[in-house]
């Protein structure tokens, strides 16, 4: 199998109240297996498909560009850019 590329992470905003990343996913790059610690909150600048790999399975995720979504802290996962674009979105992570 084939190795995936990394997505680039740039942390914008580091402080006492949240954590903010903006991510590119180049097609068919991955965030890499994390576990969030925090509450978040994820914003996509773009409209497309991410694929989510969990332990306990694989799921699609349609985004559209601008509309928010938010998850509870505790949530495992790997992030996959299943599009044939770079796709690009926001995360903020409250602490």
């Amino acid at each position: 199998m084939e190795e995936r590329k990394k997505g680039i992470t740039k942390l914008q905003i580091d402080n006492d109240r949240v954590m903010v990343h903006n991510w590119r996913l180049a097609p068919g790059a991955e965030t890499g297996w994390h576990r969030h610690e925090y509450d978040y909150v994820v914003i996509p600048l773009m409209t497309g498909k991410l694929l989510l790999e969990t332990r306990s399975g694989d799921n699609s995720a349609d985004l559209e560009k601008g509309r928010p979504y938010f998850r509870n802290a505790g949530v495992e996962h790997n992030t996959v850019n299943s599009n044939d674009f770079e796709f690009t979105f926001v995360e903020v992570e409250l602490k």
